[in-house]
C-alpha cells in the first residue's frame, strides 16, 4: 500500500514522504494511529494544503518531548523480582512493567525492548518520547531493595554472593583441617583412650577376683 507520512517514522521516512508498506502494517498501525494517509490524489492534495499546520504541530510536540527528555534521560527505575542464585528471574520484566514504573504517561509501545528482561542487574532501555526524540533509562532489576541499592553503586551482587559462599566454604574447610591436626585434640583423644583402657583393665580384674572366690 502507498501512504503519505504525517510524521517521521523510523526506518520508513519523514513528514510528507510517500512510501510503500505492507497492507497489514498500514491498516493495523500507521493509519489508525494517525501517522499516515493513503497516498491517493485527494489525500495528497489535502496534505499539501495542511502541510504547514502539520509541521507546526509536529515541531510543538517535538519541543515538548525534548523538554521532558531532559528530566528522563539517564533516570533509573527499580523493579523488585524473585530470582534464583544465578540471577535468572522467575519470570521476566516486560515493556509494560517498565512503562508502569516510569509513569508520566509513558505507554508500553514507547519502550523499545526487543525481548523481556530475564536477569537481575541494571539494563539500559530506550524510550521513544516522539518520533524524533528518545531517551535512555536504566532499569534496576533486583531481588531485594538492599541488592538494588548495591547494584546502583556498581556492585555485582550475584558475583559477590558467590565469593561469599566460596569464602565460607574455605573457612569451614580450614577449620575442619585445623581440628584434625590440633595437638590438644590429639591429647584429649589419647587421654580418652587411656581412660577407656583403664576401665577395661578394672573390669577384667574384677572378673578374675570373682572367679577365684568361686
Amino acid at each position: 500500500m502507498d501512504i503519505v507520512l504525517l510524521e517521521r517514522v523510523e526506518k520508513l521516512g519523514a513528514i510528507g514522504d510517500v512510501v510503500t508498506v505492507k497492507d497489514g502494517f498500514a491498516r493495523n498501525f500507521l493509519l489508525p494511529q494517525g501517522k499516515a494517509l493513503r497516498a491517493n490524489k485527494a489525500n495528497i492534495e489535502r496534505f499539501e494544503r495542511e502541510r504547514d499546520a502539520i509541521e507546526a504541530r509536529n515541531a510543538e510536540k517535538r519541543a515538548d518531548a525534548e523538554t521532558a527528555g531532559k528530566d528522563l534521560d539517564g533516570e533509573r527505575y527499580t523493579l523488585i523480582r524473585q530470582a534464583g542464585e544465578s540471577g535468572h528471574l522467575y519470570g521476566s520484566v516486560s515493556a509494560k512493567d517498565i512503562a508502569e514504573a516510569m509513569g508520566d504517561g509513558i505507554g508500553r509501545s514507547q519502550v523499545v525492548l526487543h525481548s523481556p528482561i530475564k536477569t537481575v542487574g541494571i539494563h539500559d532501555v530506550r524510550v521513544n518520547l516522539h518520533p524524533e526524540v528518545f531517551v535512555t533509562v536504566g532499569v534496576n532489576v533486583a531481588r531485594t531493595p538492599d541488592e538494588a541499592e548495591r547494584q546502583a553503586k556498581g556492585e555485582n551482587v550475584i558475583d559477590a554472593a558467590r565469593d561469599e559462599d566460596r569464602e565460607a566454604d574455605k573457612e569451614m574447610a580450614e577449620e575442619q583441617a585445623a581440628a584434625m591436626f590440633d595437638p590438644e585434640s590429639e591429647i584429649e583423644l589419647e587421654a580418652t583412650d587411656k581412660a577407656d583402657d583403664a576401665a577395661d583393665d578394672a573390669d577384667a580384674e574384677g572378673s578374675d577376683e570373682e572367679a577365684s572366690q568361686d
